[in-house]
């Protein structure tokens, strides 16, 4: 098939079927090959697209449309079943592509460490690249019980490219005593608990720079986001989450990146994480657009 065909799958609410004219590509990576609790967030892609179609293409906290957007949804990558590192080569190739054709990936997981790869390839584009993180767990470890590519590591990886500064965490509130020395070790710009206040702060410092946006779902409370491989009680609740990525979309700086990952549809039989998420990819693709 050609590049600028979809994969199989559903289509993503006032997606376009012109490559060429988008801007913004979304795409899914359906992985869950290192989860440590529960598995499912494979079908985190699919059940999003189609929870979509709940939603209005108008958003009425930004005054946009999607049909003012041009975006391509290209589909579940085919990855490798249970094979954690050609999986993330296949990622990393795929993401290349959208790149190169100066388009913005967006992506949806799957487990978190398919964000490694993308960031790789972001930051071989944006050398001055700066990642803004939010989850409720730090995944700053170097292993998972020995395991290098685990969903527990891939913000260390991250950190190690780009430099512990350029690293923005917000909403964590589970990790291990190493992670919380190794955070102050690499000047990891760091803030537990709380998301929209100090991201807002933060914000400025971020001024004119390119910048990757990864959100777990788990950086919501479970109560809002059962349908998650590792919840983690005690997190911010979806209107600051909604309030965390308009702050990102009006301030001074150019988001060249983002993805959703960990929503895992089958722990959540209401489907209000799927319908959340679907929420929450609208709001990314109308506020990360410049064009």
């Amino acid at each position: 098939m050609r590049f600028d065909e979809k994969y199989a799958g559903n289509v993503f609410i006032g997606a376009s079927d012109d490559w060429e004219k988008s801007s913004i590509v979304l795409y899914g990576m359906p992985m869950d090959w290192t989860v440590s609790f529960r598995p499912g967030s494979r079908f985190g892609p699919a059940r999003i697209r189609e929870s979509s179609l709940v939603h209005e293409e108008y958003s009425h906290y930004q005054e946009r449309d999607l049909s003012e957007v041009d975006y391509f949804d290209a589909g579940d990558i085919p990855l490798a079943f249970g094979n954690p590192e050609k999986s993330l080569h296949q990622i990393q190739d795929f993401v290349g592509k959208v790149l190169d054709a100066g388009k913005l990936p967006l992506g949806m997981g799957g487990e978190h460490l398919v964000t490694w790869p993308v960031v790789q390839e972001v930051y071989r584009h944006y050398p001055d690249l700066a990642v803004i993180h939010l989850d409720a767990h730090a995944d700053l470890r170097t292993d998972y019980e020995g395991e290098p590519y685990s969903h527990a590591t891939p913000l260390h990886k991250i950190s190690e490219l780009i430099g512990g500064e350029n690293l923005f965490q917000y909403g964590i509130r589970s990790m291990t005593r190493e992670e919380v020395e190794y955070t102050k070790q690499a000047g990891i710009h760091f803030h537990p608990f709380d998301v929209l206040e100090p991201l807002k702060a933060d914000l400025p410092k971020l001024a004119g720079r390119p910048v990757y946006v990864t959100i777990d779902i788990d950086v919501l409370d479970p109560a809002y986001a059962p349908g998650t491989g590792t919840p983690e009680p005690g997190g911010i609740s979806t209107r600051e989450l909604l309030a965390a990525i308009h702050a990102i979309s009006d301030a001074n700086l150019t988001v060249v990146g983002a993805d959703l990952v960990e929503v895992a549809p089958i722990y959540d039989h209401s489907e209000k994480t799927p319908i959340l998420a679907a929420k929450l990819i609208r709001e990314m693709i109308l506020g990360f657009h410049k064009g």
